[in-house]
């Protein structure tokens, strides 16, 4: 069964391509034919890359690893958040801030700055200075929310993003390209398919082909993390079943010491109400 139904993408206007004259020659592979003007894209190659992106994305997410949602553009932006939000993935749907990948350090900076400011109103601290200072701290961190909060708890750098339209994301892009962070990406005719590694050929402006691909990719997802959690209860149970044959073990050997022990060296007949007589013959003790 395909990641996502033809149809589906069809009824979404995914296939819907821009004007010939703004296309891109490298998306030559993806487009089916060219109509009123305007560049269709092949649904068949769209289907086929979603289910390249699904099957890479489930395995980093199983990994345990942090998947970045990129999409500031307006048609995507709650589609994204709400995805990203219900796999516990991070994402930017503001601006993004220059350097978030290639100067992370300094981006980290600014989100524990912003939870000092949390720490200051419940430690009692933003009652000992001015009302003047409290509305200017409170002001930034309102400002710092809406550009930070959605990467509060990336402590460390994703391992992939996910990116709605790469010409409006392009600084994103170039900074995944720098570190050799894998991009998963929706690329339309007016894009360069080559400048990510798992181009999506789809609309990249119809809110409708948009929520269709992420959910999608968000499935995929949802399935890696899934995976993740079946494998470490199992590995739960059986380190808890190793533990305890480990312990019947040291059980038997001390209870075999200790009847040894007594018997000067020899193992004891076992109790029972089974007694041999001669004859090789076992009867029942009466």
């Amino acid at each position: 069964m395909p990641i996502v139904e033809y149809n589906d993408l069809l009824e979404a206007g995914a296939h819907f391509g821009h004007m010939k004259s703004k296309w891109n020659p490298r998306m030559a592979p993806y487009i089916f034919m060219e109509a009123k003007g305007i560049h269709i894209i092949d649904l068949n190659k769209t289907i086929a890359k979603m289910e390249e992106a699904a099957n890479a994305l489930r395995q980093i997410a199983k990994s345990g690893k942090k998947i970045l949602f990129v999409a500031t553009k307006k048609q995507a932006q709650e589609v994204v958040s709400q995805c990203a939000q219900r796999t516990g993935m991070p994402y930017i749907t503001e601006r993004w801030p220059g350097g978030m990948l290639t100067n992370f350090s300094t981006i980290r900076k600014s989100v524990k700055k912003m939870n000092s400011i949390d720490k200051m109103k419940t430690d009692g601290t933003f009652d000992n200075i001015s009302k003047k200072e409290r509305l200017q701290i409170s002001r930034m961190k309102v400002k710092m929310e809406k550009f930070l909060g959605s990467i509060a708890d990336l402590n460390r750098l994703p391992s992939a993003l996910i990116i709605v339209d790469i010409k409006r994301e392009h600084i994103a892009v170039a900074e995944a390209k720098k570190l050799n962070i894998p991009t998963f990406a929706i690329t339309d005719t007016n894009t360069d398919p080559t400048e990510v590694d798992f181009p999506i050929p789809a609309n990249d402006d119809a809110t409708k082909g948009i929520t269709v691909i992420v959910e999608a990719l968000t499935k995929a997802i949802e399935e890696g993390l899934a995976e993740r959690k079946t494998d470490r209860e199992m590995e739960a149970k059986e380190g808890a079943a190793d533990e305890e044959g480990t312990e019947r073990v040291k059980t038997y050997n001390v209870d075999d010491e200790e009847e040894m022990a007594e018997t000067g060296g020899e193992k004891k007949a076992p109790r029972g109400n089974l007694r041999p007589r001669r004859g090789g013959k076992k009867v029942t003790k009466e």
